[in-house]
C-alpha cells in the first residue's frame, strides 16, 4: 500500500491507455510489492558484508556504508523532524557532486519524499520552470549555488524552505541542522510503485518534461545492465564527469556502486583532460563514466601519463563515434563499454560488454529489455533495416502531466526517438535521433556516421553534422568542425576533409558544406546540441 499521502505526482501520472507495458522476465526482477530502495541498497549493506567497505569519497573525507546510513539517518530526520515535510513532498536538490549532495539525495528518497535534483549551471528562469511543474516544498542547495535559486523563488514562493550544506561554518547549514539528530531514523514503508525521483530532462527545445521513476524502477535497473553487462565489484572505484542530477550520472555514480558495495570518489571542482587522469591515479579509480567527447580529450594523457588500475571505461550520453573508441583503446589497452538509454527509464538498455564489442554498434538489448527497429506504423523492419528503436522491459516512460507522453509510448512499447538498424546477430547500430535523419537525394544520411568519419582525419578535433535544407537536394550534409592547433581553416582544409570522407564512408555521405568553428555548443551533460547549428 503506497505510503505517500501527499498524492501530487499520483494524481498527474498518464492515462492508463498511454502507460508503457512493464515485463519483468527475469527472477531477479521479481521485486516485493512494498520496497524502499535507499533501504535496500544502505541499510541492508551490512547483512551483504559491505558495512566496512568504502562507500563514498573526496580528497579530505571517507565514509563507509555504515558511517554513510548514519549521516542520511540524520538528514532524514531533519527533513521530517524540523520540515515537517511528508511522504509524496518533493524535495529540490541543487548542487555538483559531491558527498553531501548523495548523502541528500539519499536521505529525501529514504523518508518517502521525492527527489528533484537539477543541473549545477541552470538559472532562475530554468529553475523556476522545474518549481512550477514540481511544486516542491522544499530544497536543499549547495551554498555556492544559492543566487540563483533564491532568485527563482522570489517568483515561486511555492519553495518555501531552502537549507544550504557545504556550508560547515555556518549555523543554519544541513550540516549544522544535521548534526543535532540522533542518526537514527526507519526508512519510509514505500510501496515499490511508489515515485522515489522526478529527473528532468535538460530543457534544450523547450519546456523540460518531467520523467517519473519509482522504487521499483531504480532497483529493477540495478538487475539489468549493472548485473549482466557493467558487473562492478565490491573493491571498484569509481569516478566520472555526468552529474548526479543526471540519470546517467545518478546510476552510474551513486545507485549501482551502491548495489554492487563498490565506492564512488568525488573530486573537490571540475574536471581538465589531464585532471581526469591524475584523479584516476590518485584515487586509484578501476571504473570510469564520462561522455565520447571527453574521451576524446582524455586519451593523449591516458596514454602519456598512463591509468594503471582502470579497467572499465563507460560511454553514454551521446553516440560514440569508432574513432573515439579506438583512439582510447589505443591509449588504455581498454576496450570502452558503450550504451544506451535515456532519463525516461532511468538509464541503459542497449549495451555491450566489452568482450561482445561489434565495432561500429551499441551492442544488443539488456538481458531485461526487448527492442526492435519498427517503421511509422509500429511494425518490425527487416534486419539492416533503418527504422525507429522500440523498447520494452521492467521500466517505461511516465512523463508528468506532459502530453508529449502520447508521443513517447505507443501500444505499450517505449520510443525514444532514435534511429537504428538491427543486424541478423542483434546488435543495434546508431544512426541517429530520428527527427536528425539526413534526407539528401533521397538517401538517409546519419549525422554520428558521418562525424565519425571525420573524427578520424587527424586534423578535426570536434564536429557536428547536420541536415540543411537545399532546393536541390531536400537537404545537404552540412558539418561544423573544431581543427587541432596547426592545421588551418581555408579551402584546402574543407576540400581534404571532404575527400577523407569520401573515401571512408559511401561518397554520398560526405558534407557539401564545411563550416569551421571554435567550439560546439553543449549541454551541461556534454550532448551536442545540432537545433543550435542549425542556426548558425
Amino acid at each position: 500500500m503506497t505510503a505517500q499521502v501527499d498524492r501530487f505526482v499520483h494524481d498527474r501520472l498518464p492515462p492508463p491507455e498511454q502507460l508503457p507495458m512493464f515485463r519483468y522476465d527475469l527472477p531477479e526482477l521479481q521485486l516485493p510489492d512494498q520496497l524502499n530502495l535507499v533501504e535496500e541498497l544502505l541499510d541492508k549493506a551490512p547483512a551483504k558484508g559491505f558495512a566496512d567497505n568504502p562507500m563514498l569519497r573526496s580528497p579530505t573525507r571517507t565514509l563507509t556504508y555504515a558511517q554513510a546510513a548514519v549521516e542520511v539517518n540524520r538528514i532524514a530526520q531533519v527533513l521530517t523532524e524540523d520540515l515537517r515535510l511528508v511522504p509524496g513532498n518533493r524535495v529540490l536538490l541543487r548542487g555538483g557532486n559531491s558527498i553531501q549532495m548523495a548523502l541528500s539525495w539519499l536521505a529525501v528518497v529514504k523518508a518517502g519524499l521525492i527527489a528533484v535534483a537539477t543541473m549545477p549551471l541552470l538559472r532562475a528562469k530554468e529553475l523556476g520552470d522545474i518549481i512550477e511543474k514540481s511544486q516542491p516544498a522544499a530544497a536543499l542547495c549547495d551554498g555556492k549555488l544559492l543566487p540563483e535559486l533564491e532568485a527563482a523563488r522570489a517568483d515561486h514562493p511555492v519553495l518555501k524552505t531552502i537549507i544550504a550544506f557545504n556550508q560547515t561554518d555556518s549555523p543554519t547549514s544541513l550540516e549544522a541542522h544535521a548534526a543535532t539528530k540522533s542518526g537514527r531514523f526507519t526508512a519510509c514503508p514505500t510501496a515499490a510503485d511508489d515515485i522515489a525521483l522526478l529527473a528532468f530532462t535538460s530543457g534544450t527545445t523547450g519546456k523540460p518534461k518531467a520523467p517519473i521513476s519509482t522504487h521499483r524502477d531504480v532497483l529493477a535497473m540495478c538487475e539489468t545492465w549493472p548485473r549482466h553487462v557493467l558487473r562492478a565489484r565490491p573493491e571498484d572505484i569509481v569516478l566520472g564527469s555526468p552529474p548526479l542530477a543526471f540519470t546517467f550520472g545518478l546510476g552510474g555514480l551513486l545507485i549501482f556502486p551502491m548495489w554492487a558495495g563498490a565506492s564512488v570518489f568525488f573530486p573537490d571542482g571540475s574536471y581538465s583532460p589531464e585532471g581526469m587522469v591524475k584523479l584516476i591515479n590518485e584515487s586509484g579509480a578501476t571504473i570510469t563514466y564520462t561522455a565520447p567527447t571527453f574521451y576524446r580529450q582524455v586519451a593523449p594523457f591516458a596514454k602519456q601519463i598512463g591509468v594503471p588500475s582502470l579497467r572499465i571505461s563507460v560511454s553514454a550520453g551521446e553516440a560514440l563515434p569508432d574513432a573515439t573508441r579506438q583512439l582510447w583503446k589505443e591509449a588504455t589497452g581498454i576496450e570502452m563499454l558503450d550504451g544506451i538509454g535515456g532519463t525516461e527509464v532511468f538509464h541503459i538498455y542497449i549495451s555491450a560488454a566489452p568482450e561482445e564489442v561489434r565495432r561500429g554498434a551499441i551492442g544488443k538489448a539488456v538481458p531485461g529489455f526487448t527492442a526492435k527497429v519498427v517503421d511509422e506504423e509500429g511494425n518490425e523492419v527487416p534486419r539492416g533495416t533503418v527504422g525507429k528503436l522500440a523498447i520494452i522491459g521492467p521500466v517505461g516512460c511516465r512523463y508528468l502531466d506532459d502530453p508529449r507522453q502520447a508521443a513517447y509510448v505507443k501500444n505499450g512499447w517505449n520510443y525514444p526517438g532514435d534511429a537504428f538498424v538491427e543486424d541478423d546477430d542483434g546488435y543495434f547500430f546508431y544512426q541517429s535521433r530520428a527527427d536528425d535523419m539526413i534526407v539528401t537525394a533521397g538517401y538517409n544520411v546519419g549525422g554520428p556516421e558521418v562525424e565519425d568519419a571525420l573524427l578520424q582525419h587527424p586534423a578535426v578535433a570536434e564536429c557536428g553534422v547536420i541536415g540543411k535544407p537545399d532546393a536541390e537536394r531536400g537537404m545537404i550534409v552540412k558539418a561544423f568542425c573544431v581543427l587541432k592547433p596547426g592545421n588551418d581553416a581555408d579551402a584546402e582544409m574543407v576540400k581534404a576533409l571532404q575527400d577523407h570522407v569520401k573515401a571512408t564512408i559511401a561518397p554520398y555521405k560526405y558534407p557539401r558544406e564545411i563550416t569551421f568553428v571554435d567550439s560546439l555548443p553543449r549541454t551541461e551533460t556534454g550532448k551536442l546540441q545540432r537545433f543550435k547549428l542549425r542556426s548558425l
